[in-house]
């Protein structure tokens, strides 16, 4: 049997056992919607971590976090995983034990419902802003797990990069569909684990066919900028291909990476105040007490994981070092350094590893999207007493409509995963991250600052990344930190000039506060 046989075997074995987690939870997830979005609040503190991070974390961790590494050294890396680290403990630390009391008394099972009763709202406005934007982001966001499965398979298997990004789609969907939450949630599990095995795999043996830490060093050292904080690599390229001379990869002289490139990238961590895949984690764990225990296992995955990301760009770039000429193309390092140094059995597993990333992201991107059409709007709006039956049907029509714009989304094989993630992460962010902070810990936020901190958070995003950041200089910032800041500028301004929320509203907020 052929190497790319061997690892096709293992890799679908994988995907049955994915598939077979599916079949498992089936019958309890259709039971009622809330156990299949929610999972009936039923999650143990091992689970809710796990899923957390690796949901979180999908296929640009080993994929688009060492490519960004392999090809302009760890300045822009590090400080990207520097804020994300920071942004996890911060967000477990301050935010879960609060949203997991209060969405409880707010009786809500997804992030728009929460918002909306916290505000007590009759017209479902802030749930509609809401929702909407869940499918706008997540969509995008889908969108980037595909062109990692059609990158993957591609570059595995020689086939061509549409058809292979098509079957990643409809495998993701066929198994979202089946099982719900829970199924996402256990198989992220298992996922989570296979990811960092894979990871820890690849940095090791990798570091050893280099010729020892020494050696990854020092190469790394011989680039302009590639190894220090303050600077950053410039390849030199002609129509985006690094050119190499003697074998050697050219490089132009350091660029600069100053303040506000540092206070750019470490921004990403704002993002996880308002990441739904992250915050229903939140939600759904069956005791209150036990996220302190997730809060210390979700950490730890997350330090391991990006640090040896990211050191896996400068091995690749040490072993391979004009392997990979594009920014694209960077993005295949991870799969390179397996297929090269492991047995195809072993290099299997670890493919499995990105396929898990892929997985454990998409299914929850889609299941949270779905959910955001069929029962905040569907439902919430249009025909509010459907059954839970009607619900789920109409979840999983949204399914195949959100698969279907990821994948023309995705259909450009040059995209960079980095950079659709990027966007899809500072909208979710800016959106619900400011409201989400100041709905559990300001009494004084009312719903006309809820509505007016989604839109400007949202909007800005947008604006901010096609029109403002553009023009360079100073305003080359992430688009995340603006929007955020201007989401919860408008958040303030429009709940202090406007009529305080009512009592009810605000004995609610004591109470959750109190831990009543």
């Amino acid at each position: 049997m052929g190497d790319s046989m061997q690892i096709m075997v293992v890799m679908i074995a994988y995907m049955l056992v994915v598939i077979g987690i599916g079949v498992a939870f089936a019958r309890r997830a259709n039971q009622s919607s809330e156990d299949y979005f929610l999972g009936g609040r039923t999650l143990g503190p091992w689970v809710t971590a796990m899923s957390a991070e690796a949901s979180d974390m999908s296929g640009w961790l080993l994929m688009g976090l060492p490519g960004v590494a392999y090809w302009c050294g760890i300045s822009d890396a590090a400080w990207t995983a520097i804020g994300l680290a920071a942004g996890t403990y911060i967000n477990w630390l301050i935010t879960s034990k609060r949203l997991r009391r209060y969405s409880e008394k707010a009786n809500a099972i997804t992030l728009p419902e929460f918002f909306s009763n916290r505000f007590h709202e009759q017209g479902k406005v802030i749930m509609t802003i809401a929702a909407l934007f869940i499918l706008i982001f997540f969509t995008v966001y889908a969108a980037s797990c595909l062109v990692t499965c059609g990158k993957l398979f591609s570059t595995l298997f020689g086939f061509g990069y549409v058809p292979m990004m098509i079957v990643g789609a409809v495998f993701v969907l066929v198994y979202t569909i089946i099982g719900g939450f829970l199924a996402e949630s256990a198989s992220d599990f298992m996922q989570a684990v296979v990811m960092i095995v894979a990871l820890l795999v690849i940095v090791i043996t990798g570091t050893a066919a280099a010729g020892g830490l020494g050696a990854v060093v020092e190469n790394a050292r011989s680039i302009p900028g590639f190894l220090t904080f303050f600077g950053i690599a410039t390849p030199e390229t002609v129509d985006g291909v690094q050119q190499a001379v003697n074998g050697v990869p050219q490089f132009g002289e350091a660029g600069s990476y100053g303040f506000l490139n540092i206070i750019s990238t470490l921004a990403w961590g704002l993002g996880y105040f308002g990441m739904p895949q992250v915050l229903l984690r939140f939600m759904a764990i069956r005791h209150e007490k036990e996220l302190t225990a997730s809060r210390r296992i979700a950490t730890v995955w997350v330090l391991i994981s990006l640090c040896v990301a990211v050191f896996i760009g400068l091995v690749g770039r040490t072993l391979f070092p004009t392997a990979l000429t594009t920014a694209s193309d960077a993005e295949n390092v991870f799969i390179l350094l397996s297929t090269s140094l492991l047995p195809p059995i072993l290099a299997g597993l670890v493919m499995a590893g990105i396929l898990a990333a892929t997985i454990s992201s998409s299914d929850s991107y889609l299941l949270i999207a779905a959910s955001a059409f069929s029962k905040n709007i569907y439902q919430g709006l249009f025909h509010r007493k459907a059954t839970d039956r009607q619900v789920l049907t109409v979840s999983r029509l949204t399914l195949l409509a959100v698969t279907a714009v990821a994948i023309v989304i995705a259909l450009d094989e040059n995209s960079v995963i980095f950079t659709i993630v990027s966007f899809a992460w500072a909208g979710f962010g800016a959106t619900f991250g400011p409201l989400m902070l100041l709905s559990l810990f300001w009494k004084r936020i009312n719903r006309a600052g809820a509505i007016a901190g989604m839109i400007s958070g949202g909007v800005m995003v947008f604006v901010w990344n096609l029109l403002i950041r553009p023009l360079g200089g100073v305003w080359d910032i992430y688009e995340l930190l603006p929007a955020f800041l201007i989401s919860c500028l408008c958040i303030v301004v429009t709940s202090l000039v406007t009529a305080p929320p009512s009592q009810e509203i605000q004995r609610e907020f004591d109470e959750v506060r109190a831990g009543v």
